[in-house]
């Protein structure tokens, strides 16, 4: 008990055994699926921890005399060969149904987008819901015919800004080396590889975010010289608020003359640090490189 109380963790983090609490519902089955097996390990250690204590005890050397065999015996052996194939394919069947389940997808999800890599950022387009005459799905455009599209820079976190209760599909690209898509509270994460379909690799999955709020991403591949420092952030809006924010995202702000960015209809929404117009869970990484020279002051000069 002193040792758990040392750690700091919460009621919550020891009984879910340091698996954090995810957003979405395959975190959730992932989580349910550590824990089981967790406690699943834990059982069958304690019984094997409590049979090598029995047998210390029970067998320990009393005088000269030989000790009962147990070689060849049959039927034990068949029993401590059943035991871990039947745990061993228990877990295998839970562990394919909770892979299956992450995995899934619909047909008809409720938003699409096109998550980009590159060194070293992200780009997320929104697509259409249907797809164009040669199949594939174009990307949403503004009244002034831009892509509806968000780009980070060496000086912005690009926002990624989904509604939550909907079915979002992620398609996933890279246009150099190989990334990692990575948000923590999904509790997964997915390998971004360049040219998917000539590689024939599933780059497409879904999921559907739970609770509003602001979630780091990251690159999870090594990537190159800033790797550390490519990350994103997802928003999570309410859908009314997301609906908003799309067609904020489609007009031409008043102002710059320009379709609005993600932080310009987000400020527009007005809702507090939900609609923040910057990252609120990451910074960008400092690109200046001037030359500073620092003199020492000697004798007053």
């Amino acid at each position: 008990m002193t040792g758990l109380v040392s750690t700091g963790c919460s009621v919550y983090q020891v009984f879910a055994f340091g698996w954090p609490q995810g957003v979405t519902p395959q975190a959730e089955r992932m989580r349910m699926l550590w824990i089981w097996a967790t406690i699943a390990a834990l059982a069958v250690g304690a019984v094997v921890a409590g049979l090598i204590m029995w047998t210390v005890a029970r067998h320990r050397k009393r005088s000269d005399e030989m000790p009962r065999q147990f070689q060849y015996n049959l039927p034990l052996e068949i029993i401590y060969t059943v035991i871990p194939f039947v745990i061993v394919s228990v877990l295998f069947y839970y562990t394919v149904t909770a892979q299956n389940f992450v995995n899934a997808k619909v047909d008809n999800p409720d938003l699409r987008v096109r998550v980009i890599a590159f060194q070293w950022n992200w780009e997320f387009q929104y697509l259409q819901d249907r797809p164009g005459n040669n199949g594939t799905y174009q990307v949403r455009r503004t009244d002034d015919g831009e892509p509806l599209s968000t780009v980070g820079s060496s000086t912005t976190i690009p926002l990624l800004v989904v509604p939550t209760d909907r079915v979002v599909e992620y398609r996933i690209e890279s246009t150099d080396v190989l990334h990692s898509f990575y948000i923590p509270d999904f509790l997964f994460k997915r390998d971004v590889f360049p040219y998917p379909e000539k590689n024939d690799t599933d780059n497409v999955f879904q999921t559907t975010v739970q609770r509003e709020g602001a979630f780091v991403g990251r690159c999870a591949e090594l990537c190159g010289t800033y790797h550390s420092m490519m990350n994103f952030e997802m928003r999570a809006l309410p859908p009314d608020l997301f609906d908003r924010y799309m067609a904020l995202r489609a007009q031409t702000n008043p102002l710059t003359h320009r379709a609005y960015t993600a932080g310009e209809a987000l400020a527009q929404l007005n809702c507090g640090e939900l609609c923040a117009p910057q990252a609120v869970t990451t910074t960008p990484f400092d690109t200046d490189r001037t030359v500073r020279e620092i003199r020492q002051s000697r004798g007053g000069h």
